[in-house]
């Protein structure tokens, strides 16, 4: 599982891809926070708070990790290296897991650096220090849990075709009916327990600063029952 681990990381950053991973993720959180005006514009609001980056960063994560993820094992199907990769003293759960751990790895390291946004706002605040830490931080876990099930997702979509395209697309359309799908049948009318079944209304519970173990089960629920469906196909497709 390690050497898949490993490999999955030095491909990312052995071309240009995982570097444009980061750079994306840090320069559109970085236009829409600091530069564009509007309702994401930290400055513009008036409130020294991180409100306006938690609530970007899943839409901007939720086409990223597709991106990360579209080549996982379509890109193997496509070199016909699937079945070179099975060959490999390892079973199908540790392969899955090696690929997804590399892809979830480098979605953190992209996260790592807005921590000098909260070190902004902190100055900025008035007084000094004038932060919600328990907010900040129940949102951090909260993108952690997002970016857990938004890499199981695109990981299994990578199963379903040889075309990236295709599981980027996948993957993308996924993503969006688990964090707003859910929410946006809410929204319609469609009753309140409705809501619970998607990830913005546990992802912003965690937001609130309590790290409720029901949401905590709903995001690992969800990214264990995607991998165990991507090591079913791929069981499939190796019988």
């Amino acid at each position: 599982m390690f050497a898949i681990f490993k490999k999955e990381i030095t491909s990312f950053f052995a071309s240009p891809v995982g570097y444009l991973v980061l750079a994306i993720f840090l320069v559109l959180n970085g236009l829409f926070l600091w530069v564009f005006g509007g309702e994401y514009n930290i400055p513009d609001s008036g409130f020294a708070d991180l409100t306006a980056f938690f609530k970007l960063a899943p839409w901007i994560l939720l086409f990223l990790i597709p991106a990360v993820t579209m080549k996982s094992f379509s890109d193997e199907k496509k070199l016909g290296t699937l079945e070179l990769l099975f060959t490999r003293p390892l079973n199908t759960w540790q392969i899955v897991l090696g690929k997804y751990a590399g892809a979830f790895i480098l979605v953190v390291i992209a996260l790592i650096p807005t921590l000098l946004y909260v070190l902004t706002v902190w100055k900025l605040g008035n007084p000094e220090g004038n932060l919600d830490t328990g907010s900040t931080l129940g949102s951090y876990f909260g993108l952690l849990f997002l970016v857990l099930s938004y890499t199981a997702i695109g990981i299994f979509a990578s199963t379903l075709s040889e075309n990236q395209i295709v599981a980027f697309l996948v993957s993308v359309f996924v993503c969006f009916l688990f964090y707003y799908g859910f929410e946006g049948l809410y929204v319609l009318g469609l009753g309140e327990s409705i809501s619970a079944l998607g990830m913005k209304a546990h992802f912003d519970s965690i937001g609130r600063g309590v790290l409720d173990t029901r949401d905590i089960i709903y995001f690992l629920s969800v990214a264990f029952f995607f991998l165990f469906v991507t090591v079913v196909r791929l069981k499939g497709s190796r019988d």
